[in-house]
């Protein structure tokens, strides 16, 4: 019997589990920390590493408490985190901001200018990543950073993914050469690609902008899979968590990479991680590069085979803000979504509040709902959005077939699925196949899953599942819904692809709308 710490940093909390080899979970404690955005630039997302640090430290505390445990207990401590998050650091590691979180789209022209690039010169691992670079990836964020912060150029010594920078600091670490950096972040965000070289050369980095120069070597480490150990924990660090100090660290990854491990995922498995936004992961035996699917790295998710990502940018995020315009709640808006059938609402619902992170990976859209009467409320919106994302998932997981990924099961992960049924039987339908949904949360118990392999209690991930995995329940595909929703992706893809691509028939609407409404200078 062993006990280890899973610990995901979400976008507004971070959760900490405490998880029994043979119990399961035994408690789990959640901390908050503030998302610092600004109302003149809805672009704008950052975060604090003290505040991180601190909701770290009273999480762990709190669910050692709960669980009536000594922190001496504890054999292994494994962190997965949002991303790309990313942080900028100069000597000692000490930040030289706050993390560009994973939603700051401020850096969507710099994104433009490299996917220019990376195509004119041919670069290779642009294709890994679906032809398109993102502004919420790394280098577009690193080179806002650097183009906006000129005093602060020259302390710069590195940038580090969240998951490789909080893994460092509760190592104790200082020397960023002595950083392992994550395969899970730096490949799906940072075009690093170990069949290619690792990351692209200073050649083209310059080529983007002379302002990278050298960037190249402050990223230079050691990159490798979650299979692997970070460090250990340190002393100082042990104090504040209440924890023992020497414990293994793995090497962390994505939140969502490690969601769908703790929800069963196998090979050949597509999970959509639902909650702010949608990550949509998968492993795969073997390599399928798809076009606008943002991430195929090996060794990402399953430090064995290949894993692929894709995504939406906004989900929970969207129902949050339909049910705040309302002076409403979700649950409160939710209630009684079981009665509606599809399309009864007369809406249909473009999910691009936050942009497009897969197909179009086009960050200047915005939603769309068409459909409108003086009848309409709010709670039909919310089930309309509901089914948007549905429809918007169908389209992304179409594009993977098309390309030759095999999808054996959809499992549904997530803090969302776990609460809403409607959504859940929404997707079966809009797909048109099964929606597995884990019976228990499983936030966090993937970390849980690579502390053990850090601590050697289990010797592969599959023999982790088999023992903690909860079993699923599943939701099966209404026929009578069927025909409605196949009627209702025709027309959502005519739109999506007129409204969405810039070579659509209204593709210059929405980036027009986001331009008269950013202010000048």
């Amino acid at each position: 019997m062993a006990i280890v710490a899973g610990v995901d940093f979400g976008t507004l909390s971070v959760r900490v589990s405490l998880v029994d080899s043979e119990r399961g979970l035994l408690e789990s404690a959640v901390a908050e920390y503030p998302l610092h955005r600004k109302r003149e630039d809805p672009e704008y997302a950052t975060q604090s590493h003290p505040d991180h640090l601190r909701a770290l430290a009273a999480a762990t505390r709190e669910a050692l408490t709960k669980a009536g445990l000594s922190g001496d207990r504890v054999e292994a401590i494994a962190l997965d985190t949002t991303g790309s998050s990313v942080i900028p650091v100069g000597k000692n590691l000490e930040p030289l901001g706050e993390y560009y979180l994973w939603c700051d789209h401020r850096a969507k022209g710099e994104a433009a200018e490299i996917t220019e690039v990376a195509h004119r010169e041919g670069l290779e691992a642009i294709q890994w990543c679906g032809g398109v670079y993102s502004s919420e990836w790394g280098f577009s964020k690193l080179l806002h950073w650097l183009r906006h912060n000129p005093q602060k150029r020259s302390q710069l010594v590195s940038a580090f993914e969240h998951c490789d920078m909080i893994a460092a600091t509760l190592c104790g670490i200082t020397d960023s050469k002595d950083v392992k950096r994550s395969v899970c972040a730096m490949g799906h965000k940072w075009l690093w690609n170990s069949n290619l070289g690792g990351l692209p050369s200073e050649e083209f980095l310059i080529k983007v902008d002379p302002l990278f120069s050298g960037v190249r070597e402050k990223l230079d480490g050691e990159y490798v899979t979650s299979d692997k150990i970070a460090g250990r924990l340190s002393s100082h660090w042990a104090a504040e968590l209440g924890l023992k100090p020497g414990i293994p660290i793995p090497v962390g990854a994505f939140d969502a990479h490690w969601d769908a491990i703790g929800a069963g995922c196998r090979t050949d498995d597509m999970v959509n991680v639902v909650g702010t936004s949608t990550c949509i992961i998968g492993i795969t035996p073997s390599v399928n590069l798809v076009p606008g699917v943002c991430g195929v790295v090996q060794g990402s998710v399953h430090p064995h085979r290949t894993g692929i990502e894709a995504g939406l940018s906004a989900v929970g995020d969207i129902f949050s803000a339909i049910a705040t315009r309302a002076g409403s709640d979700v649950a409160a808006l939710s209630r009684g979504l079981e009665k509606y059938r599809a399309g009864q609402t007369g809406l249909l619902r473009l999910t691009w509040d936050n942009g497009d992170r897969t197909v179009l990976v086009n960050p200047n859209l915005r939603g769309v709902t068409l459909g409108w009467n003086l009848q309409s409320t709010a709670q039909d919106e919310m089930f309309a959005a509901i089914e948007g994302t549905a429809l918007h998932t169908r389209v992304i997981l179409g594009r993977m077939e098309e390309h030759g990924v095999n999808i054996r099961r959809i499992i549904n992960a997530g803090g969302i699925p776990q609460k809403n049924d409607v959504l859940n039987q929404v997707y079966a339908n809009v797909l048109g196949r099964p929606v597995l949904v884990p019976s228990k949360s499983v936030t966090s118990l993937g970390a849980a899953i690579f502390a053990f392999l850090g601590a050697g209690t289990f010797q592969t991930i599959e023999e982790a599942q088999d023992k903690i995995c909860p079993p699923h329940r599943v939701f099966e595909p209404q026929k009578s819904e069927q025909a409605a929703y196949d009627e209702l992706f025709e027309l959502f893809s005519r739109l999506y692809f007129a409204f969405g691509s810039l070579k659509g028939a209204f593709g210059g609407i929405l980036p027009k709308l986001i331009q008269l409404a950013t202010p000048s200078g």
